[in-house]
């Protein structure tokens, strides 16, 4: 029994359509890796940038005492 032009039509579309669902879910599939592990760098990134902001705020108040205390020690001679 011949199969049916149509149906051998339908048949070859709905494997081609397979074929490109499969491609999208494995595009998908990347791109939620690629996207966790973007925002685990910006969260680092983030974190690194609070603890160098707090760095130079310690260093900023310490050259601030510095410049204190050589301003009373010429005020004082």
């Amino acid at each position: 029994m011949p199969k049916d032009p149509a149906k051998a039509s339908a048949d070859k579309e709905l494997k081609s359509l397979e074929f490109r669902l499969d491609e999208l879910i494995e595009i998908m599939n990347h791109l939620q890796e690629e996207n966790r592990i973007l925002r685990d760098h910006q969260e680092n990134l983030v974190t690194e940038r609070a603890q160098l902001i707090e760095k130079n705020e310690l260093a900023r108040t310490r050259v601030e005492s510095m410049i204190n205390r050589l301003k009373a020690m010429e005020t004082s001679q």
